[in-house]
């Protein structure tokens, strides 16, 4: 998947998401089949599930607290393939929850196997203005280094006081100042860094950088995307069920 154009997978995980949140609330069968989704390119690519979890698990409570209130606001009956019967809201609760896996596995997928450059390259492709595409690039880099300053910072606060657990609030002011104003400089000097290397607005190398689309891309773009669509018209899991029911009603027969 790696190999693959970067803006078929961004248009493929687009419409992957743009579809799951299409479904109604109550809809939780038509959902099912698309976990195949995260299910087969976890496989393909070699990704851990489990970093998954860990990578987007800040996210899960608040899609939870969300629809918390659901069930209790939504008291109507639901009947669940003639057998039981709930409150719709318990039902909308759990769809929602569902939309957000897969939301949140197929962004993952997507993350892991496209680098940053290629992703601006694609943006630029399809016309996101530059000033955007820029400040999305830096911004993505400025992270890691934001998150080696508070290392830095964590660890000399911790030489100074060994053994406490933590950042004693009454430092957290001016922790939080020096980490600005550390973060401001060292964004200041890679600054200067980029002008003297020639930049003047134009971040060529992160916009011209990327695969070309060839036709894997394209078959890849356009199975998925007929599978998916397929999947978000014709509820698989009521015709597989109303198939096994003919099946066994036959076979008893």
């Amino acid at each position: 998947m790696k190999k693959l154009s970067p803006l078929a997978k961004l248009a493929v995980t687009a419409i992957f998401i743009f579809t799951t949140v299409s479904f109604s609330k109550y809809d939780i069968t038509g959902l099912i089949p698309f976990f195949l989704y995260p299910v087969i390119f976890f496989q393909l690519t070699g990704l851990s599930f489990k970093k998954c979890i860990k990578a987007t698990g800040f996210v899960m409570p608040l899609i939870f607290m969300a629809g918390i209130l659901n069930p209790f606001s939504d008291k109507n009956p639901f009947n669940i393939a003639g057998l039981i019967t709930v409150r719709a809201g318990i039902i909308s609760f759990f769809t929602l929850i569902l939309k957000g896996i897969l939301c949140l596995s197929a962004s993952y997928i997507f993350a892991e196997t496209t680098k940053i450059d290629e992703l601006c390259g694609t943006l630029r492709r399809i016309h996101i203005p530059k000033i955007i595409v820029t400040v999305f690039l830096l911004t993505w880099r400025y992270i890691f280094v934001m998150k080696d300053e508070v290392s830095i910072m964590l660890e000399a606060y911790h030489l100074r006081a060994p053994g406490q657990k933590g950042i004693h609030y009454s430092a957290w002011g001016s922790f939080l100042g020096q980490l600005f104003l550390r973060s401001f400089d060292r964004a200041d000097e890679l600054y200067q860094a980029m002008i003297l290397r020639g930049y003047n607005g134009n971040y060529f190398y992160a916009c011209s950088r990327g695969k070309n689309s060839g036709i894997k891309s394209w078959a890849f773009f356009l199975i998925l995307t007929l599978i998916i669509l397929a999947a978000r018209f014709f509820n698989i899991t009521e015709l597989i069920g109303k198939l096994f029911t003919l099946l066994s009603g036959g076979f008893s027969r």
